[in-house]
């Protein structure tokens, strides 16, 4: 049985939501009747809450002090871009609703600490889009290669584009048939999934670790792993045409 016909467990929307926040750059928040693109300014903290610290002279710092008891209600649009230059790079949008609360003003800094309390939280990865509930949103947690994934599949694609074509190997032989582009979509810890891109279409294949990691410094075995399944496949006589 290929690596790709095992079904294997996948990140929950939970963690979903979680891990396109924590390794978004930037957002799109927007209030009643205004709108901010903020870039680096959000986080999670340990808790898995998010923050916002932004120049006290930023528009949205103003509009939180002036609202009334300091709450303003909010919209937060993320998007989540594939880190390679994949067909279709947007996997996933997520959109959070809640209220900015201000939490400090730091002593050394003109900024201003916000704190957003989920209202609502939605998941858009496919045609639909999914409400993930609170209490799952609150209790899971993002993904350990989430902030590493882009220097991750960026680096396999400029570095080691033998290992790409090597786990291609895992993937169905009917599937590859045709000669497709075969590129990284994606890492997570739970697998790797490739996009095999024919002329005119395109679809997914997740080749699943044989057990889940729990930190980062644990992928390059996982993925050796998978080397080692792929090496022990039988050579296809036509391989996946690369960038």
């Amino acid at each position: 049985m290929n690596a790709a016909d095992v079904r294997t467990a996948q990140p929950t929307n939970g963690e979903r939501v979680r891990s396109v926040v924590a390794a978004a750059e930037s957002l799109l928040l927007v209030t009643d009747g205004r709108s901010y693109e903020l870039a680096g300014l959000h986080a999670l903290d340990g808790r898995g809450r998010l923050r916002l610290r932004v120049p006290d002279d930023c528009g949205l710092a103003t509009e939180v002090a002036l609202a009334p008891r300091g709450i303003v209600a909010a919209l937060l649009k993320f998007t989540d871009i594939a880190p390679t230059a994949v067909r279709d790079r947007v996997r996933a949008r997520v959109t959070l609703s809640g209220w900015l609360t201000p939490v400090g003003r730091p002593a050394d800094a003109p900024v201003v600490d916000m704190r957003l309390d989920f209202a609502h939280a939605e998941l858009a990865a496919g045609p639909e889009a999914i409400t993930v509930g609170l209490d799952e949103l609150t209790l899971a947690s993002s993904d350990p290669l989430a902030v590493h994934e882009a220097d991750m599949l960026t680096h396999l694609i400029d570095v080691h584009s033998d290992e790409l074509a090597l786990l291609a190997r895992l993937v169905d032989a009917r599937l590859l048939r045709g000669a497709p582009r075969v590129l990284p979509l994606a890492v997570d810890r739970y697998g790797i999934t490739l996009r095999l891109e024919h002329t005119h279409t395109h679809h997914d294949v997740r080749l699943p670790f044989p057990t889940p990691l729990h930190h980062a410094a644990e992928a390059g075995d996982r993925v050796q792993t998978l080397l080692a399944a792929a090496r022990a496949c039988p050579r296809l006589d036509q391989s996946p045409l690369q960038p």
